[in-house]
């Protein structure tokens, strides 16, 4: 067993296919099929079963995708402390991230691990509730992962690091009734059209209260990617309620931003696995607790 042969496996995983993973990989469909032929050997289990013109994980494989993850990641961590060593800095940096926190904290941690190692790569993956980030965190997948949820997370296994609690504020186009600055209460949207994530965010949660007020303030959207709430928000069709991790960008696009007269906060949260991390990862890890001892007051 060598490491290109985990590396096709778990491609072919990812991929859903031997074609889509060979054409990701750049090798050969023959030379990918015939590793999994000896991977198969070697191993004394079948890894997957053939469907059509595609292919679906066995039971053997889905236990084996956590552990072939860590050992390439392993892997990468020696070759990334050998470059360290030799004067070097490199690497990529795997972080899960929920669409709040994924704008602040995580772009001002990003600023900072590039200013201090131009040649780290971060790479992001969407996920929309803190279960994905804790499934893409314990499945190998990223190394660290950041949540925001409505109370504190205790998961089981992983190393957990509290960076900060958000404040919710409203964001509304200029020329309205809300001020820029000026704190609101759910009668202040009396009659405003909302622009809402789906049920089972904290967010989602605040909207729903604020128009079970009544008083014809209704959700006029709803979206799943929440790149669109500002451009919905700027381009008149409602306002929004969203962290304050949001607060700068809004500004900087010109929308007005009020906070929000309620005790609820986002708990931004880090997770990562303990003992697994490579050099980079370790890096943004610091720079998070450092982030979290010091602050990181919101501005416009």
């Amino acid at each position: 067993m060598d490491a290109r042969q985990l590396e096709y496996f778990l491609a072919i995983v990812e991929h859903g296919g031997f074609n889509r993973a060979a054409a990701a990989l750049h090798v050969a469909q023959p030379s990918l099929s015939q590793a999994m032929a000896n991977l198969e050997a070697e191993l004394g289990v079948a890894l997957f079963h053939r469907v059509g013109r595609g292919v679906v994980p066995t039971d053997a494989a889905r236990e084996l995708l956590e552990p072939s993850r860590r050992v390439l990641r392993d892997l990468a961590a020696v070759r990334d402390r050998a470059a360290a060593l030799a004067g070097l800095d490199a690497g990529t940096v795997e972080v899960g991230t929920m669409p709040s926190p994924g704008i602040e904290p995580l772009t001002t941690l990003i600023r900072r691990l590039t200013e201090a190692h131009p040649a780290v790569t971060v790479s992001t993956r969407a996920a929309f509730t803190p279960d994905e980030v804790l499934s893409l965190v314990r499945g190998g997948s990223c190394e660290l992962g950041l949540l925001g949820s409505a109370s504190p997370v205790r998961p089981a296994g992983l190393d957990v690091l509290h960076v900060e609690d958000q404040p919710f504020v409203v964001v509304a186009a200029p020329g309205g009734r809300i001020e820029d600055d000026v704190a609101v209460g759910p009668e202040d949207l009396a009659g405003q059209q909302l622009i809402a994530s789906r049920p089972g965010s904290l967010m989602r949660r605040l909207v729903d209260g604020i128009t079970a007020g009544g008083a014809g303030t209704r959700i006029v959207t709803v979206v799943d990617h929440r790149t669109s709430i500002l451009p919905l928000v700027l381009s008149g069709v409602g306002v929004a309620v969203l962290p304050s991790s949001w607060t700068r960008l809004a500004r900087r696009c010109g929308a007005v931003v009020a906070p929000v007269e309620h005790t609820a906060r986002l708990h931004v949260t880090m997770v990562s696995l303990p003992g697994h991390l490579t050099p980079g990862a370790r890096a943004l890890l610091e720079l998070t607790r450092a982030h979290a001892r010091h602050g990181n007051p919101r501005s416009a």
